[in-house]
């Protein structure tokens, strides 16, 4: 199979193939950017792939500002701290370079920046039209370029910020935080670790798994979840196995964008446990979903197992929804995820407190279950 090479204009410019990091110069042109500041993460700021994005933008004479102070869950101090450099260099858009947490926090600088120091970005959190009290002029222009295979944040409308008083993780949401352009290009990904392959694969199944049973009307987003599993589930397991296999690479890079566009039909208990739990333990989210997703599908079986079954019988898995559960059970074994929350660290004397925040996550309005204090306080303790 070779690796794919398409330019597409949904849900925004997409330029999509190997070696197409070539083109980040010529893209920040056309968006407009003149002095782009790169955001990237603390572990990429230093490997070869960021070195060579900055290469590209300094020898077009658009500089090599970086900034790197993100957290594996970023928070508003790392906002701040991106918003002064921003600022003191008189950038004048953002280039969002690695995973979730860059993508997430590279749209926060450019969202608040140029806003007023009155308006707070918890002001801008995804509730009803909160969006509005934003100034949509101020927001700068951002260019994405994924570095791995899950969130799908490059493709979004919308960021994860943690409180770090409240240690909640807030969902911030504007219509300007959709990337001017994306760059995918699965070169990028080829150096992931393999917990890190692991870990936002499965974030990437989650997203499509729960778009797909979630109760909402939008047939679009769930003929998308449908195809985006199937892609998780055939190209996942090479990926791992075979790093450098560029067209595995290449299909979940499509796989981790199809479930964040399909993820706007609704998400569900997965993400509601593991949003707080990546904010009090500070875990990695895919690998969060990854170890509560059985358990959630046991949660949800008596309202989605027919909606599973056809799903299992379009994936080519034999035993309806127990084989479907069967199949994400052996694909965890496969890539090493913890079996279970305590393993993970969680402390069974916080599943009080955890059962609340879960209760206040937008996610879990979109659960097939309707999520009660009793029932998300026995799916914890089944998940420990």
């Amino acid at each position: 199979m070779t690796t794919p090479k398409a330019n597409w204009s949904y849900p925004t410019a997409v330029k999509f193939g190997a070696g197409r990091i070539a083109e980040l110069a010529e893209q920040c042109k056309a968006a407009g950017l003149t002095r782009p500041l790169l955001v990237t993460d603390k572990a990429l700021a230093s490997l070869p792939i960021t070195a060579q994005a900055l290469d590209i933008l300094d020898a077009a004479g658009l500089g090599r500002a970086v900034f790197a102070d993100v957290d594996p869950n970023p928070n508003e101090h790392n906002m701040a701290a991106g918003i002064a450099v921003y600022l003191a260099g008189e950038h004048d858009g953002v280039v969002c370079f690695g995973g979730g947490s860059a993508l997430d926090l590279g749209k926060m600088i450019a969202l608040m920046a140029g806003q007023p120091d009155t308006l707070s970005v918890w002001d801008l959190e995804d509730i009803g039209d909160w969006w509005t009290r934003a100034d949509a002029a101020r927001i700068a222009p951002i260019v994405a370029v994924p570095t791995t295979a899950g969130t799908g944040s490059e493709v979004g409308r919308a960021g994860v910020l943690t409180n770090s008083v409240t240690h909640k993780k807030k969902i911030i949401f504007h219509p300007k935080l959709l990337p001017v352009v994306t760059i995918c290009d699965p070169e990028l990904t080829v150096g992931m670790p393999k917990f890190i392959t692991a870990g936002t694969g499965m974030d990437a199944l989650a997203h499509c798994l729960e778009a797909y049973c979630s109760p909402f009307y939008h047939p679009m987003s769930q003929g998308i979840a449908l195809e985006g599993m199937r892609l998780v589930l055939e190209n996942l397991p090479t990926a791992y196995a075979e790093p450098g296999n560029l067209a595995a690479r290449a299909e979940m890079m499509s796989a981790a964008a199809m479930g964040a566009v399909a993820f706007q039909k609704g998400l569900g208990a997965i993400h509601s446990l593991s949003h707080p739990i990546g904010a009090v333990y500070g875990t990695h989210h895919g690998t969060t979903n990854a170890v509560v997703m059985p358990m959630v599908l046991d949660f949800n079986r008596a309202v989605i197992e027919d909606r599973i079954i056809r799903a299992a019988a379009y994936l080519g898995i034999d035993g309806g929804f127990d084989g479907f559960r069967a199949r994400i059970m052996e694909l965890r074994a496969l890539l090493a995820i913890p079996e279970n929350l305590t393993a993970m660290g969680v402390d069974p004397a916080r599943l009080d407190e955890l059962t609340e925040m879960a209760l206040e996550d937008p996610s879990c309005g979109g659960n097939p279950v309707e999520m009660t204090r009793e029932n998300t306080r026995a799916l914890f303790a089944a998940c420990m």
